[in-house]
C-alpha cells in the first residue's frame, strides 16, 4: 500500500500504537520519509506503509505485536547494504499492507568469554563489532566489501555473506534470539544465544539489551583457533561447490533466514587478529595458471591464506573509473564519515529521483562528473599489471607463511608454461588494490546508471562454481555476449565464489538475460546465488521455499523472496 493512500481507522490506530511506543519521531509514514528505506542498493523500491526506527529491543517486540494485530507484513532491515533488494520491499502483489522494522539505532556489542566471542544487537555494524575487538586484539568472524559502508553483522548472517577471508567461510552461528510467528499466528521469542535471561520476552529482550546478565549465565567458548571447519573443507578439491546460500551445512534458524524472522542478537566467534600479514600482488594471462595456484595453495602443507581476491581486467577498469569516490572515501575517510557520506548519497539520489529529467542516479552522476577530474589514484605498480596481465589475484597470508609463499609462487612462475609475475605489496599498495577490488561491485552499479540512456540494465550474479573447476572462467556463447556492453569478472578466489557483473546493450531483456546465464553456469553444476541471498532477483528452489516456512509458516516476515507467494499464509 503506499504511503499516500488514504489511512484507513485500523491504520490511523496502529500509527498511533508505533508512536507511543517508540515516540512520533521514529515512525515514518510520508512517502518521501520511507522512500529511502524502500531501495536497496541495486534493487528495490516498493511501497511502503511505515517504517519503524526504535530504540529499543523491547519496543521492536511490542511493535511486531501491533503489526500482527493489524495483520501487517513485516520486513526487518539493519543497514539496506544488500545486492539483490531482499531487504526492501519489491514490486509484487502484496496483499497486506508493509511495514519496515530498520534495527540501525540498536547496535550495541556485548564481548563474552574474555572477548573470544560476541553477542552483536540487531543493528551492530561490522565496523562497530571490528573496533569493540581491536583493543583486545581480535577480529570479528567475517570480513566483507561493504563492510566500510555500514553492512551489519545480522545482516551477514541473515543472507550467508561469504566475505573474504578464506579460513572462516561463510557468516554462520548456531547461537541467536530472534521472534517468529508460529502455526496459530502467535508472537514467540526464541532464545538459543546461549545466555539465560528469563521467560518474560521484554524482561529478557532489556537484559539482553543491557548487558545484565553474569558469566554463569553464559555457556562456555569453543576453542580458540584462527579458522573453522570450513578451512579442511574447502581444501577438499572435489565436484560441487564450497558455500552456496541453498547449502543446508550453513541454514539454522537465523543463518540465512533472509528476513523471515526478526533477529534481535546473534552471537559470533572472534579471531586472534592477525599481525603484519603479507599481500602479494599476482598477474596472469590466463585463467589455468591461477587456478594451478590456488590448487598448490590447497594442498600446501601450511595454513590456508587469509584471502584470495580475483579481479579482472574490465573489472579492475570499471572500478578504477567509476569507483574512484569510492576508493578515496574508503582510503581517506573514517568509518563513521563514509556511513554519513554513503547515507547522504542515497537521500539525494531518492530526492532528485522524484525531478523531472534528474532520474534516480542524481547523486552518482555528480560524484562521477567531479571525481573523473581526480588523477589516477592507483600506485604504479598496480597500473603497470593492468596493463601488463588480464588476470589479477590479490593474495594475502600470515606474516609465518611468508617465505613459503614466496617460495611456491617463484617456483610456480620459474616454469616457461607459466606466463606472469608477482610483487609483494608496499602497505599502500596492500590497501589500494583491496580498495578497487571492493569497488568493483558498486562501479559495475554506478556505471549502468550513470549511462541508463544509451545502455540497458545491469545484470548482477553471484555464483558458486565447482571446486574441482579448471575452467572457472566462463566464456559466454556468441549470442549470449552480443547482448552485453561490458561483462566484469571478480570475486573470492579460493572459494571459487565468483560475482559476474553484466550491463546489457540497450533493448535487451535482463530479466530472460540472467536466467539464460543461469542456466548455463547450472549445467555446469554451479550453485546460485552464493553469498547475497536470493533477494527480489533470484528465484529459489523447492527445499529453501520448505525451510522458510517452516520458519515463518504465516508468510508474515519479508514476503515474496525468491520469487515466493508475497501472501498471507502463502496462499
Amino acid at each position: 500500500m503506499p504511503s499516500s493512500q488514504p489511512v484507513t481507522e485500523s491504520q490511523q490506530k496502529a500509527l498511533d500504537e508505533f508512536k507511543a511506543i517508540m515516540g512520533a519521531d521514529k515512525v515514518l509514514h510520508a512517502e518521501h520519509a520511507t522512500r529511502p528505506f524502500s531501495k536497496g542498493y541495486r534493487f528495490g523500491g516498493g511501497a511502503l506503509f511505515a517504517v519503524l526506527r526504535p530504540t529499543s529491543l523491547v519496543e521492536i517486540w511490542k511493535a511486531l505485536q501491533v503489526c500482527l494485530e493489524h495483520d501487517f507484513m513485516v520486513i526487518p532491515q539493519a543497514s539496506n547494504t544488500g545486492l539483490t533488494g531482499g531487504s526492501g520491499p519489491g514490486f509484487q502483489d502484496y496483499d497486506r499492507p508493509i511495514v519496515l522494522i530498520s534495527t540501525h539505532l540498536i547496535n550495541r556489542v556485548h564481548l563474552i568469554n574474555n572477548a573470544q566471542e560476541a553477542i552483536s544487537l540487531a543493528g551492530t555494524t561490522l565496523i562497530q563489532l571490528t573496533d569493540a575487538l581491536k583493543p583486545h586484539e581480535r577480529e570479528p568472524h567475517s570480513v566483507i566489501g561493504s563492510t566500510s559502508i555500514g553492512a551489519s553483522v545480522i545482516g551477514g548472517i541473515a543472507n550467508n555473506s561469504g566475505g573474504s577471508q578464506i579460513r572462516k567461510g561463510p557468516a554462520f552461528t548456531r547461537e541467536a534470539i530472534y521472534a517468529r510467528v508460529n502455526e496459530q499466528g502467535s508472537l514467540e521469542l526464541v532464545n538459543h544465544l546461549g545466555i539465560s535471561l528469563g521467560d518474560d520476552p521484554e524482561v529478557a529482550l532489556d537484559r539482553l539489551q543491557r548487558g545484565d546478565w553474569s558469566p554463569a549465565d553464559v555457556t562456555a567458548a569453543p576453542e580458540d583457533s584462527k579458522e573453522t571447519e570450513y578451512a579442511e573443507y574447502l581444501r577438499q578439491i572435489e565436484p560441487s561447490p564450497a558455500r552456496y546460500n541453498s547449502n543446508p551445512k550453513y541454514l539454522f534458524e537465523a543463518s540465512g533466514s533472509a528476513g523471515k524472522v526478526m533477529v534481535f542478537a546473534v552471537r559470533t566467534r572472534t579471531f586472534p587478529l592477525e599481525k603484519s600479514p603479507t599481500t602479494f600482488y599476482i598477474g596472469t594471462h590466463t585463467p589455468r595458471a591461477l587456478e594451478e595456484i590456488r590448487r598448490r595453495f590447497l594442498s600446501a602443507d601450511m595454513p590456508l591464506p587469509i584471502a584470495a581476491e580475483y579481479m579482472g581486467r574490465s573489472a579492475f577498469d570499471l572500478a578504477e573509473k567509476y569507483g574512484k569516490d569510492t576508493f578515496v572515501f574508503l582510503k581517506y575517510l573514517s568509518p563513521a564519515v563514509q556511513t554519513r557520506m554513503f547515507a547522504f548519497k542515497t537521500w539525494a539520489n531518492g530526492v532528485f529521483s522524484k525531478v523531472p529529467g534528474v532520474g534516480l542516479t542524481f547523486a552518482d552522476t555528480v560524484s562521477q562528473f567531479i571525481f573523473d577530474r581526480f588523477p589516477a589514484q592507483l600506485p604504479k605498480r598496480l597500473m603497470d599489471y593492468r596493463n601488463r596481465f588480464e588476470h589479477h589475484l590479490i593474495l594475502t597470508v600470515s606474516d609465518a607463511q611468508r617465505a613459503e609463499s614466496e617460495a611456491l609462487l617463484k617456483d610456480f612462475f620459474t616454469s616457461e608454461k607459466n606466463l606472469g609475475d608477482f610483487f609483494i605489496c608496499t602497505a599502500d599498495e596492500e590497501k589500494s588494490a583491496n580498495l578497487n577490488r571492493f569497488g568493483a561491485a558498486s562501479a559495475a552499479t554506478r556505471y549502468a546508471g550513470v549511462k541508463r540512456k544509451e545502455l540497458g540494465e545491469l545484470i548482477p550474479i553471484d555464483v558458486a562454481l565447482c571446486r574441482d573447476d579448471w575452467d572457472w572462467l566462463e566464456t559466454l556463447p556468441p549470442e549470449i555476449a552480443d547482448q552485453l556492453d561490458v561483462a566484469a569478472y571478480y570475486g573470492h578466489f579460493f572459494c571459487h565464489v565468483m560475482h559476474q557483473d553484466y550491463v546489457a546493450k540497450k533493448g535487451v531483456d535482463p530479466h530472460k538475460l540472467h536466467d539464460e546465464i543461469q542456466e548455463l553456469l547450472e549445467a555446469r553444476g554451479a550453485k546460485l546465488p552464493a553469498e547475497h541471498n536470493y533477494g527480489r532477483l533470484y528465484r529459489m528452489p523447492d527445499a529453501m521455499v520448505e525451510h522458510f516456512k517452516r520458519l515463518d509458516p504465516t508468510n508474515t516476515f519479508n514476503a515474496g523472496i525468491g520469487g515466493t507467494s508475497p501472501k498471507k499464509n502463502w496462499a
